[in-house]
């Protein structure tokens, strides 16, 4: 076996779990979120892109139903105990073989929770599913029942936070020499991933952004690399990762002369970031740290420049994203609490000059003041 946990902390999740689901009257929970397999048991795949779940019941019995290729993946990764198998074929309907396995867990009648929101069920497997089941039992969505609870990070938990957020240091230090004229972003790009696998840690959820000239006014990734022009702006996006932990940073260099735009850019993102931390504690929602940053941006007239979030929830994430669903916008009324890993971001994109700043971090939030996990701070990057 190959845990990152010991056996009393996944002892603990199975018993926090339960007994939220006794608490909203949930019999069982048909989990599809890899997040929260991986959570509550260790079981690591990308199998989760094909029909697959892990049955809980409120007693704490689980029965993982999946394919025949990651039969020995959960035996390997994961304390499940109880396998089930459904068979590839033409016109295969797996909701069936789970309608059976929930009949002989006795859940005929029973208030069954699922994971909807999640990657891991896709929309056609979705209506399958409810089809088989539509008069099986009641049937609730409870979506967010695992990723609440996800969100407080354990001692163990918040320890490899912190290795992946030394990790996403290391990128940043690697990368950097490579930032001048001429520099390659595919090369930039490598110096970047390959310090987060030396280091001993993990592939992220979602690929690294990085994007010079017109394209560093972009927060996704795309395809295609460029090499850096005498005066440029190269906007990163990446995380170090360890055990499926995530910290991640953003940063948007500039390479050559600096502009007026990209100074007043800088500074407003700067402000914003500072103010965020002010309000990153308990007795504030995470609705309140994005009002923070609209209003400072907002003040400077910079609104039309500004996204409608600045950042999320950050723990042990699979692809196709490493953000968990709690995010920084408005009216979200999640209360912040001691011990959330939070990703915290400020993205500027002028069009109309084609400048771009953005400056982001990891934080942990404690009892009082946030502790930022880089050991970068807020600082210009000017090559």
């Amino acid at each position: 076996m190959a845990f990152h946990f010991d056996s009393e902390e996944y002892a603990n999740r199975l018993q926090r779990l339960t007994s939220r689901m006794r608490e909203e009257k949930i019999d069982a929970m048909l989990l599809f979120s890899q997040e929260s397999m991986y959570w509550l048991t260790g079981y690591d795949t990308f199998g989760y892109c094909f029909f697959q779940t892990l049955v809980v019941k409120a007693n704490g019995e689980m029965v993982l139903l999946t394919r025949s290729a990651d039969l020995r993946q959960a035996r390997r990764t994961s304390t499940i105990e109880k396998i089930e198998i459904w068979i590839d074929r033409v016109n295969a309907d797996p909701t069936m073989d789970l309608k059976n396995l929930l009949s002989d867990l006795d859940l005929l009648g029973c208030r069954i929770g699922v994971e909807y929101d999640t990657h891991g069920l896709t929309g056609r497997n979705a209506r399958l599913l409810d089809n088989q089941l539509q008069s099986f039992g009641e049937i609730v969505d409870a979506s967010a029942l695992v990723s609440r609870l996800r969100l407080i990070k354990s001692p163990a938990e918040i320890a490899y936070v912190e290795r992946a957020a030394a990790l996403s240091d290391d990128a940043l230090d690697a990368a950097l020499p490579l930032i001048v004229p001429g520099g390659d972003e595919a090369a930039i790009l490598a110096a970047l991933q390959n310090a987060v696998l030396a280091g001993g840690g993990d592939y992220a959820a979602n690929e690294f952004v990085i994007g010079s000239g017109a394209d560093a006014l972009l927060c996704r990734s795309k395809s295609g690399r460029r090499r850096l022009d005498a005066n440029d702006q190269l906007t990163l996006e990446w995380s170090g990762v360890c055990a499926r932990y995530h910290a991640p940073m953003m940063r948007t260099a500039l390479i050559g002369e600096v502009s007026n735009r990209h100074r007043e850019l800088y500074s407003a993102c700067r402000e914003a970031m500072q103010a965020m931390e002010m309000v990153l504690r308990p007795g504030n929602t995470f609705g309140t740290v994005f009002e923070t940053f609209a209003r400072i941006v907002d003040e400077r007239g910079l609104a039309r420049h500004r996204l409608n979030t600045c950042g999320y929830s950050v723990g042990a994430r699979f692809a196709p994203s490493w953000m968990d669903p709690q995010m920084f916008l408005m009216g979200n009324p999640q209360e912040i609490e001691p011990n959330m890993a939070l990703f915290v971001h400020t993205i500027l994109l002028d069009s109309d000059s084609n400048t771009a700043m953005t400056l982001g971090q990891t934080y942990l939030t404690t009892t009082d003041t946030p502790r930022p996990l880089s050991r970068y701070g807020l600082d210009f990057i000017e090559a």
